[in-house]
Order: structure tokens, then C-alpha cells, then sequence
């Protein structure tokens, strides 16, 4: 590492920085890509959102790496939670695991972007703070990053309950004391190990019942959350 601060320190003041810059860009977008390839994808497998963390990510260490002081960059850090909290990416409706991944990227991307640069050369001043941040101290909170999604994503830590309505035909079994009834004849028609079961809307006239039914999966059914149209 000496020889490395050595060699670095006879380098002009630009150099340094941009040397730093590419450095930082390539560990953000290393664990961005990581991050988003490992863990997110293969659960859900939708492209555009993949697409749209590695930009983000790319986008919002640009931002706050190239915008002035520390105080400018952690107010335009702060700024960019606050709209994206009240955006929420309105043009359509986003689920929680995607817009949670979201603010991780956003996360990782400003720590990358803030944190100071390592003690180069007293001869560059510039470099050298209160808060100094190493190389290797970036790539191991990264990898903090990394350890707490694969904790979080590990299908043994928590059993995943996924739901999805049906339209059930049988409404004698929808009574309340005949729900263990009910229970097991959904497990024989739909093959899932279903837990419980709520009833919804209810027409006479059809002999149909709209039941809610939770059941054990592995995480990849992605829970329906809204009712269709004509048992609203």
C-alpha cells in the first residue's frame, strides 16, 4: 500500500482524481451488478427493473461523486431519497421488493459517491479529511451490503406465505365451522399447502365464492394483491 501511495503521489492533482473516480465507479458497479444479478434477478426475472438498478446506480454515483463539497453531496443524497420516497415511480405500481432493492442500489451508489478519498499524499491536500475512506473500507461495506441481502434473501431464514384468490364452487364448505373442510378440499384441488383461507364476495345466484387462500411456497409466486374487477 506504501508503494502504491508512493507512486500515486507523484501523479498531478487531476490525475489522482480521475484515477479515483474510475476506481469508485468500477466497485459501485461491480456490487450494484452483483447485487442485482445474484439476488434479484433469479427470483424475479424482469429485465426492465435489472436495467433500470445498474443505470440508477450508475447515475446517482455520477451525481454525488461529481457535485461539490460533502455538505452538497449529502444534501443532494438526502434530496434524492426524499423524491424518490414520494415518487415512488408513479407511472405504474411498483412492488415492495422491487422499490426495497431500489433504495438499496440508491444506498450503496451514495456511499460510494461521498465517502472521501484515502490519504493519497500530503502533497494533495484535497484528499485528505476528517473522513477519510479507503479503498478497502468501501469494498468491505459493500460486501456488508452484499452478506445482508443473501441473509435476507435466504429462503431458510423465514417460510415465504404467498396468496391468490379463486373462485370456489362449493359454498356449503364456506361456512365458519366447516372451514377445516374447506381447507382440505382446496389442498386436494389445487395441490398447495394451503394454511388458512378467507372468504370474500359471495353470489348466490352462480353457487360461486370468492375465497383468499395463503399457502407455503419458495418464494417465487409473486402474491396477487387486488381483486378482480366484478367481485369488488
Amino acid at each position: 500500500m506504501d508503494a502504491i501511495n508512493d507512486f500515486l503521489a507523484v501523479l498531478s492533482s487531476d490525475t489522482c482524481r480521475i484515477l479515483d473516480l474510475l476506481l469508485r465507479l468500477v466497485v459501485n458497479t461491480f456490487f450494484t451488478i452483483l447485487i442485482a444479478r445474484a439476488f434479484y434477478f433469479p427470483k424475479a426475472r424482469r429485465k426492465d427493473f435489472f436495467f433500470t438498478y445498474i443505470l440508477v446506480g450508475f447515475c446517482i454515483f455520477m451525481l454525488i461523486h461529481l457535485m461539490g463539497d460533502a455538505k452538497i453531496k449529502t444534501g443532494i443524497a438526502m434530496g434524492l431519497f426524499a423524491i424518490f420516497c414520494i415518487m415512488r415511480y408513479r407511472t405504474e405500481s411498483v412492488p415492495i421488493r422491487e422499490m426495497t432493492y431500489l433504495f438499496l442500489i440508491i444506498s450503496l451508489a451514495a456511499i460510494n459517491g461521498l465517502a472521501w478519498a484515502a490519504d493519497i499524499s500530503p502533497k494533495h491536500p484535497e484528499f485528505a479529511g476528517p473522513l477519510m475512506t479507503s479503498i478497502g473500507e468501501l469494498i468491505l461495506t459493500d460486501l456488508v451490503f452484499v452478506l445482508g441481502v443473501w441473509i435476507a434473501e435466504a429462503n431458510n431464514l423465514v417460510k415465504s406465505l404467498s396468496s391468490k384468490y379463486v373462485k370456489y364452487d362449493k359454498i356449503d364448505l364456506i361456512k365458519p365451522d366447516r372451514r377445516e373442510e374447506l381447507i382440505a378440499d382446496l389442498k386436494e384441488r389445487t395441490g398447495l399447502d394451503i394454511t388458512h383461507v378467507s372468504v370474500g364476495s359471495i353470489d348466490f345466484l352462480k353457487d360461486m365464492a370468492l375465497v383468499k387462500i395463503y399457502y407455503n411456497s419458495d418464494g417465487e409466486d409473486e402474491a396477487i394483491s387486488k381483486m378482480v374487477k366484478e367481485y369488488e
